[in-house]
């Protein structure tokens, strides 16, 4: 069947008696044009007239009927297993697709659209917050398919994890908004919704041939019809671009692409057309600054309780706070950056289970006996209970570099100043109390402990054992003092996150920056002789070599804990533990070497 076929069979559908001028209008094209298609079709089989020429009427055959129907639309797949990062923070407890626009959830509108065109197959598929998104089983009869890759892959892993629903089937994006229903029951070329823009974009811009099918793709550029919305997958295109999925998928360096990635690849194998959309029928946002222009509601409150939060903290409108985005998510945290009136901030939300590691009454002590050295960031708003924390941005500044001579002497200096400072708090850090109390944690939520755990715990026990009856400085330490925690600009270094830190030997301070830095012994001496100025002596190098091992095993203790509530650290329990074992068999063999 032909395109202008399909297209002819579609209105007659929809309006058995259309008149050729109204085909003509509505396909754009003459009516001439009209006539000579109609002639055709009836050639063709695809029509006939009911009653007598010329006043009869065109009617479609069974022909006709039975092509129309092979065209029709099976499925859709939603993705929706993105963080939605460009939202933050309201996609730390939402994700984004069902973020609300005109009070109603972007996912929902479109599911309702899609099940208005009569398309009731329809699969989301999730990844960050799935369970949020279960409710959708109940309201509206879809599907939920999980992606396991959301975390580390592009939305190629998404179409992978449902490549055999891949048909006669839509492509939707959980966070787009269409004004008006773009879906139909039946289709017949592969599309990609498109619209026009001006200047200049970071879209994929099309270039189009005839009956606007797409001959190229290039990221970036000015003034063009762009990639923008939802999808359709024919079965023939389907059936071409699933292998080619597949074959992407299991190939290396395609964490970060995009199925369209493949489609760019192979575009002189898969033929889609561009379908131009008019101005404000597509909406993908891309921050809530465009939803606050969008929908001057959230212009009032996002009903956000962190936006709340700082609204309440500046005692300024939700309107000020802009410019949010999305800090790298720290091991224990989750931060996000924003702007008001000009100037930029950090809010701190504690992460999962943190609750149960820190003490926020003792780190808000900390803060405030740190206060004289001007040491930290600047502290503007600290909850002692929940431990949400708002501080002044740092600009023009890097954090220390592990491996840059001159950030390890800054870094070294600073350490040796807190250490020397005499200030104290009321609590101390015990690494055996430590140990033992994140092993309880890590049993009461079932974590996967090492196969030689035993073993290796009786090994930590001995150095524990050695470091107690060593006669050592108590000090306040900072305990996580690692090179991503320092920050330094042209005139000052910042030492920032004092969640861990307490009175305790400061040595533990060395340890801890070298096992985060992942160094090897060489590295890890020559932190030491930045440290002392001096070479150490051999008692001191037991306290370090003894505070590796033994800081090690803590660490890998806590991503057992973590990674038993859902989060992943990927390999860094197991650099932890392995410092643990090869650290103790160096203190054994400086003892043994003593004797």
């Amino acid at each position: 069947m032909k395109r202008r076929y399909f297209q002819i069979i579609k209105l007659m559908q929809k309006d058995m008696d259309i008149s050729q001028r109204d085909i003509a209008k509505t396909l754009k094209i003459s009516l001439a044009y009209v006539n000579k298609i109609l002639f055709d079709m009836e050639h063709d089989n695809f029509l006939y007239t009911e009653g007598v020429p010329p006043f009869g009427k065109k009617r479609l055959t069974e022909k006709a009927l039975n092509a129309f129907e092979e065209c029709r639309v099976d499925n859709a797949i939603v993705m929706a297993a993105g963080f939605g990062s460009r939202f933050v923070p309201l996609t730390y407890a939402t994700p984004k697709g069902l973020l609300e626009v005109f009070g109603e959830r972007m996912i929902e509108r479109q599911i309702e659209q899609l099940q208005a065109a009569g398309i009731k197959d329809i699969t989301i598929v999730v990844g960050y917050l799935k369970e949020t998104f279960e409710y959708l089983i109940d309201k509206y009869g879809v599907k939920l398919v999980y992606n396991p890759d959301f975390k580390v892959k592009n939305n190629l892993s998404t179409l992978y994890h449902v490549r055999e629903k891949l048909k006669s089937t839509y492509i939707l994006s959980s966070d787009n908004w269409l004004r008006e229903n773009m879906y139909h029951s039946h289709e017949y070329d592969s599309w990609y919704s498109a619209v026009k823009v001006t200047g200049k974009t970071k879209e994929w811009i099309l270039k189009t041939g005839l009956h606007d099918k797409i001959m190229d793709v290039k990221v970036g550029g000015r003034n063009g019809w762009v990639m923008y919305g939802p999808v359709y997958f024919s079965k023939e295109f389907s059936s071409k671009i699933r292998p080619l999925i597949e074959e992407a998928y299991k190939s290396e360096d395609t964490d970060d692409w995009y199925w369209e990635d493949v489609y760019m690849r192979n575009i002189k194998e898969l033929t889609m057309f561009a379908n131009k959309q008019g101005e404000h029928q597509v909406y993908e946002f891309e921050s809530l600054d465009d939803i606050r222009l969008f929908d001057s509601s959230y212009l009032l409150s996002s009903h956000d309780k962190w936006l709340e939060l700082i609204s309440n903290v500046f005692k300024r409108p939700e309107h000020s706070i802009t410019n949010l985005k999305p800090l790298k998510f720290g091991m224990t945290n989750k931060s996000f950056l924003f702007e008001v009136e000009g100037e930029e901030y950090i809010f701190r939300i504690p992460g999962e289970g943190t609750e149960a590691l820190i003490n926020r009454k003792e780190e808000y002590d900390v803060y405030k006996a740190i206060s004289s050295l001007n040491l930290s960031d600047s502290i503007i708003y600290f909850d002692p209970e929940k431990g949400v924390k708002i501080t002044k941005f740092i600009p023009n500044s890097h954090n220390a570099e592990a491996r840059n001579p001159e950030d390890l002497k800054k870094c070294m200096n600073v350490a040796r100043r807190l250490h020397e400072s005499g200030l104290k708090v009321d609590h101390s850090f015990d690494l055996r109390e430590r140990m033992n109390y994140y092993e309880r944690l890590a049993h009461e939520k079932n974590g996967i402990f090492y196969h030689d755990y035993h073993e290796v715990r009786l090994l930590m026990n001995e150095l524990l054992e050695i470091i107690e009856k060593i006669e050592k400085p108590h000090v306040l330490s900072h305990i996580d003092l690692v090179p991503d925690n320092f920050i330094i600009n042209e005139n000052d270094v910042h030492l920032i996150d004092w969640e861990y830190a307490a009175m305790c030997d400061p040595l533990i301070d060395i340890a801890m920056f070298a096992i985060y830095s992942y160094y090897d012994n060489k590295e890890l001496e020559n932190l030491i002789s930045l440290y002392f100025e001096r070479p150490a002596k051999e008692e001191e190098r037991i306290r370090i070599y003894c505070y590796v091992a033994l800081s090690g095993f803590l660490w890998a203790l806590w991503t057992c804990y973590k990674e038993a509530l859902g989060v992943s650290f990927g390999d860094y329990g197991l650099k932890m533990y392995r410092y643990a074992k090869d650290y103790y068999k160096k203190v054994k063999e400086i003892i043994d070497n003593e004797h």
